[in-house]
């Protein structure tokens, strides 16, 4: 097995049990609710939403056909990208396809159990707030970023050697 491959699995994995145990506490450890959200640090709240669409709540489903095809578009999406994660040998590839292999299954999971995507981190700064998002968004991202860093740093490390 390759070492890109092993570590994106490792990472995928990590990701996946952590989302979801951060979004098992905060379902049911935590008093959440939709209007009031549990200030955490000054730039950080706690803000449930049940999200029924995809990233940044861009179109929203409320029937079981819309959540269903949602859910067969991120599964199938995440099946190609795990192609690509079965061939890749570098570990910065390896390692962003497995945060957002990770995380798609993470959002998966919510919507196959909740019928929408568990949102509760809210970031603001300055009384301006951005998105409510869960540790599977911000793998994604992290993991988008890591397969950018590689297309500049991997494209380079060819032209050199």
């Amino acid at each position: 097995m390759s070492r890109g491959r092993e570590l994106g699995a490792g990472i995928a994995l990590a990701v996946f049990v952590l989302d979801q145990i951060s979004k098992f506490i905060v379902l049911h450890g935590f008093v959440v609710t939709n209007s009031e959200p549990t200030r955490i640090l000054p730039f950080l709240d706690l803000t449930l939403r049940l999200n029924p669409g995809i990233s940044f709540s861009f179109f929203p489903q409320q029937t079981l056909a819309g959540v269903a095809l949602l859910l067969i578009f991120t599964l199938a999406a995440t099946a190609l990208l795990g192609v690509w994660l079965w061939r890749t040998r570098s570990l910065l590839i390896g390692a962003g396809l497995g945060a957002i292999i990770g995380g798609a299954f993470g959002n998966a999971f919510d919507r196959l159990v909740y019928g929408a995507v568990v949102d509760f981190l809210d970031v603001h700064i300055a009384g301006r707030h951005f998105f409510v998002f869960n540790l599977a968004d911000a793998a994604i991202n992290v993991g988008v970023a890591l397969l950018l860093l590689e297309s500049v740093v991997g494209g380079r490390a060819a032209k050199t050697a």
